[in-house]
């Protein structure tokens, strides 16, 4: 697999993963990290710290997983 599909396919997997879990934990949050529909609001910035969050453990896992051996 290329390297900017893999990118690709890791970013698709935090953003997915991420948003699954704030909308999960959303109604267990404060009223301020909730977040409201077309507004930029507290909770879409906690939204986005869960994605990145996912992101660093999905290349984490990545990184540690053997792939193909690259020889010279």
């Amino acid at each position: 697999m290329s390297k900017s599909l893999t990118n690709f396919v890791h970013a698709l997997i935090a953003v997915l993963g991420g948003n699954a879990l704030y909308f999960g934990v959303e109604r267990f949050l404060p009223p301020r990290a909730q977040h409201v529909a077309f507004r930029i609001d507290w909770g879409m910035a906690i939204d986005f710290w869960f994605c990145l969050v996912v992101f660093g453990v999905v290349k984490a896992l990545a990184g540690r997983s053997p792939g193909p051996s690259k020889s010279s």
